[in-house]
């Protein structure tokens, strides 16, 4: 199917990838019409971000498939869907520019003729598919060397200052009193201990961020900041903050694993953040401040 619309002298087929090493990236276009090469582009930044080098080359794809003749259908192949989200995105952000050039474009492409058209496909470079295998060994293929003085993009900046948040949080986190005990320590699919990190959110935001009802409940759950006895005795020590069940005290670990008050939520294995997520979903009263 693929070749059979690539063959189209009217189809232009615009397969891109970027990479990044060294910091710098490399941004490569490979544009085919009626199954033979076009043109190929490579571009070369410094200190840029992957989102910004894919929205580049995408635009000089682009461009260079609208002023061919002749051409009807535009079909652009990345590995990186994200970035092509980012043009339609109506809110503000640094590489805004690109996808403008990239909107003023089309503008033009579909006035030159109504049923002219643009599509967007997902490849994954896992797939090995012929055409993005070529285009992704031409991205790794160069070994530059900055040059020097370069600018950086307000977008690695901001890279740059959360990679040095991310450590420094993980160095705290290394140290008992910086962490403190009552942190509860949520294990991946893998059951490895999840670390901090701002990469699509986070793992708590992608897990429970939809709901900030849920994100609530988890985060006291977490901290361990939450209307249980465990937390009351720490500012209450004389009290009686028994568990409805008559368990001693109500602990945390006691209401995740051990109280049958929440006992809806079948799977033992709590302390992963998929199944600690399922219970907070299925026991919402578990960590509220009023319990039914």
């Amino acid at each position: 199917m693929t070749l059979g619309i690539s063959s189209s002298p009217s189809t232009a087929f615009i397969v891109t990838d970027a990479s990044i090493k060294d910091d710098i990236a490399t941004s490569i276009s490979h544009v085919h019409s009626a199954n033979q090469p076009l043109i190929k582009i490579v571009h070369h930044a410094a200190f840029v971000m992957s989102t910004e080098a894919e929205l580049f080359i995408i635009r000089c794809g682009i461009n260079q498939a609208c002023i061919k003749e002749n051409v009807s259908k535009i079909i652009v192949v990345t590995d990186s869907i994200h970035a092509v989200k980012k043009i339609f995105d109506s809110k503000l952000y640094p590489f805004q520019s690109h996808t403008l050039a990239i909107l003023n474009e089309l503008q033009n492409f579909f006035i030159k003729d109504h049923k002219n058209s643009i599509e967007f496909w997902e490849c994954p470079s896992r797939l090995k598919w012929r055409f993005h295998k070529d285009v992704n060994k031409d991205s790794k293929s160069f070994n530059l060397t900055p040059s020097y003085p370069c600018k950086t993009s307000w977008d690695y900046y901001k890279k740059l200052d959360s990679d040095d948040i991310i450590r420094q949080w993980k160095m705290t986190f290394q140290a008992l009193d910086g962490k403190e005990k009552y942190f509860l320590d949520l294990l991946d699919d893998n059951f490895d201990t999840i670390k901090p990190t701002y990469t699509k959110g986070g793992p708590w935001l992608q897990a429970f961020g939809h709901s900030n009802l849920l994100y609530a409940w988890a985060i006291r759950a977490i901290t361990n900041h939450t209307p249980i006895g465990e937390f009351h005795l720490r500012f209450f020590p004389n009290k009686d903050f028994k568990c409805p069940c008559s368990y001693l005290i109500k602990f945390r670990r006691h209401i995740l694993h051990e109280c049958k008050r929440f006992n809806g939520y079948w799977n033992p294995r709590r302390d992963s953040l998929n199944h600690f997520t399922m219970f907070s979903i299925t026991n919402p009263h578990a960590f509220a401040f009023t319990v039914s």
